[in-house]
Parts: C-alpha cells; sequence; structure tokens
C-alpha cells in the first residue's frame, strides 16, 4: 500500500512538472527576443526604434514573410518606382515589395494610396530598409476603411471585421499631410478605420496634419476600430528622432486614436508637437488642441502599453506632454514597463506622473522605467 501511495504521489509530481515545463515553453515561445531591422543604421536620418530597447515581441507583432510577394514595385531602377506603382500595387493588395535598385530611394506621392477592403484580406507593405514614401508636403500618403463604401463594403459590421490585416514594415513616411482633407482628418501619414493594422521597423519623419481642433489628430498616424478591440502594435519604430524630424498636428504630435489599444515596443517618440490651443472639449475663444506630444488617445475601454520605448523632447501647448490618455467611461488602463519618459515641454494636469494626462481613477502600472 505505502509503494503504491509513492507511485501515485511520484506519478502526480511527474505530471505536475511536465504540464509546467509545456506551459513554460508556450509563454516563451509566443515572444521572441529581437527582429531583423534593416533600419537600425541607416544611410540618412535617425534609427528605426528605441536602440535600447530590449523588450520581448509577441509573434503575432513581428515581420511578416514577404519572400514570396505578390506585387513587385519596380524593375531595378529608380525611375520604375512611381507614385501610380505604389496606388495600384496597393488596391490590388497582398505582400508588396520594390525593386528600386540598391540604394535608398523616396517616391513621391501626389495622393493616398488606397487598400480595397475586397481585394486581398492581407496586405503587406515591405520597403526592405530603402524606401521612403512621401506626401511631398501635399498629401496624406496611405489610407485604409472598412467602413469608406469607395473602398467596398464587406460586411455588414464594417466598424468590427478582421480585414483586411494591413502591416507596414522596414519603410519611411515622411513629409505626409493631410490638412487638405475634410471628410477623414488627422492621420497625416497614416489613416486606417477597422481591421487590423501593425507597423514594424518604420520611421515616420515631418509629417504634419491640421494645426487646430479639439479632437483631430496623429500627425503621422491616425487609427479607429480594430477588430474585436485587439491592439495595434508598433515595433522597433521612430517617430521624429531628432531636431528637425519631428512630426505636427492639433493632438497626438506621433498617434492618436479613438478607442482603440496600442501595444508600442521599442520605439522612439521625439521631438513631435502638438500644437493646437484650448484643449478638449475646447476653452471658450480657443479653437481646441493641444495634447499629446507624442501619444493621443481617447475613446472608452482601451489599453497602451508602452514597453521598451523612449519619449523625450516632445512638446503640447494645453495636456499630455507625452502621453495623453481619457478613457470616458473611466474602463482603460496605461502599462508602462523597460521605458524612458522624461524632458517632455509643456501641458499640465499630471494626476500621477509628469507629462502623462489621464482621469485620476485610470489604472497605470508602471516597472523597470524612469518617468520625470
Amino acid at each position: 500500500m505505502k509503494n503504491l501511495t509513492y507511485r501515485i504521489i511520484k506519478s502526480t509530481f511527474i505530471i505536475a512538472l511536465i504540464f509546467t515545463f509545456t506551459n513554460c515553453s508556450k509563454e516563451n515561445n509566443d515572444t521572441i527576443n529581437a527582429i531583423h531591422n534593416p533600419l537600425e543604421n541607416p544611410e540618412n536620418g535617425p534609427a528605426a526604434g528605441n536602440p535600447e530597447g530590449n523588450s520581448p515581441i509577441p509573434i503575432e507583432a513581428s515581420l511578416e514573410d514577404v519572400s514570396n510577394p505578390d506585387v513587385i514595385i519596380g524593375d531595378g531602377t529608380p525611375e520604375s518606382c512611381t507614385c501610380e506603382a505604389v496606388i495600384d500595387a496597393v488596391a490590388q493588395g497582398g505582400k508588396i515589395v520594390f525593386n528600386c535598385g540598391p540604394n535608398p530611394h523616396t517616391i513621391i506621392m501626389d495622393r493616398p494610396a488606397k487598400v480595397f477592403n475586397n481585394a486581398n484580406p492581407n496586405i503587406v507593405i515591405d520597403g526592405g530598409g530603402l524606401i521612403t514614401l512621401s506626401g511631398g508636403g501635399n498629401t496624406r500618403i496611405l489610407y485604409m476603411n472598412t467602413c469608406d463604401s469607395d473602398q467596398v463594403w464587406t460586411t455588414d459590421h464594417c466598424q468590427n471585421q478582421d480585414h483586411p490585416k494591413l502591416t507596414v514594415q522596414n519603410i519611411t513616411f515622411a513629409d505626409g499631410n493631410s490638412t487638405s482633407e475634410t471628410e477623414y482628418t488627422g492621420g497625416g501619414a497614416i489613416w486606417i478605420r477597422g481591421g487590423r493594422f501593425k507597423v514594424i521597423n518604420s520611421r515616420f519623419f515631418n509629417n504634419f496634419c491640421e494645426s487646430n481642433g479639439p479632437d483631430v489628430g496623429g500627425a503621422a498616424i491616425r487609427v479607429f476600430s480594430q477588430y474585436n478591440n485587439q491592439p495595434v502594435y508598433v515595433v522597433n519604430t521612430t517617430f521624429g528622432g531628432a531636431d528637425g524630424y519631428g512630426n505636427v498636428g492639433s493632438n497626438g504630435g506621433g498617434i492618436s486614436s479613438i478607442g482603440v489599444s496600442w501595444t508600442i515596443i521599442n520605439s522612439l517618440f521625439s521631438h513631435n508637437k502638438a500644437i493646437g490651443h484650448g484643449g478638449n472639449p475646447a476653452e471658450s475663444g480657443t479653437p481646441g488642441g493641444g495634447s499629446g506630444g507624442a501619444i493621443y488617445n481617447d475613446g472608452n475601454t482601451m489599453t497602451l502599453k508602452v514597453l521598451g520605448t523612449r519619449m523625450e523632447e516632445n512638446e503640447v501647448n494645453a495636456f499630455g506632454a507625452s502621453i495623453f490618455f481619457v478613457s470616458n467611461d473611466h474602463s482603460g488602463n496605461i502599462i508602462i514597463d523597460n521605458s524612458i519618459i522624461k524632458n517632455n515641454m509643456g501641458g499640465s494636469w499630471y494626476p500621477a506622473y509628469p507629462s502623462i494626462s489621464m482621469h485620476d481613477d485610470t489604472p497605470i502600472t508602471v516597472t523597470n522605467s524612469t518617468i520625470e
């Protein structure tokens, strides 16, 4: 009887060890420590991402495989890589790469490239570390909207559908300007609604959106309505990065969203500006805006995760020199780990940490980080 009891206990212990090991292995396999970044040492401009960032990257936030592309823009010469070629490729969808020669190349856009919701459920735009898409200071660069009938409705719940899934990686967006847009405002470089969106190994320089307004912004990126409230991943990406490269708009010098969660990993926000005046709602006699030097998050249930990321030298006129985070139903939360947030300028209403504006009851977890 004693031997039987011993064998039962031993077997139970072994099963428990196997279960624990399996779970740990699965957890470890869900993330990777680093991904190849061809813009880590670029020939010009700041690098993509925070060079000191070492937070693990979820598998779903890693690079998309473009070894078998659906569309190749260019025939090996810079002249073959045109605005029209980019617009046609994005309209077709699928995995898009560039063949514009061995050197860095800038493609000047005269209008946005637009995703068609019925063309391909997956779109990957991979610049190979060599391509800059430029708005030339005149136009937004990239647009996806599942609720825009001109881009084709594909479901009866456009605000919550799982496609298209758009990834931009190994690429630079520069000199985008959305001020001519009248219906879908903000998002100087990129404007997104619906499906899923992620950004990897990318750079955003000198993009611009409206300079005033209480609820418009995202000088680089503006996002709405991600599928099932899943997060937008931003990995190894730089917004600004040095003096003369910053993005500028009414709110959200880097990014802006309503009701969207973000997971930002090993990225850099610096020298971005929210230049509106009067906040949201706009103070009497003001046009409104001026919040979120790096990040502007508004809406209801949402989570902002800032991991392995650096935010510095961002500037506002109203609130949130680094981060403006307002959950209207008080259900959102902020998680900051392994990050440095310092030397951001301007603003007020900082109930818990310098440069972060939020409700007093917003849960915020800060670990292994400097905020000053």
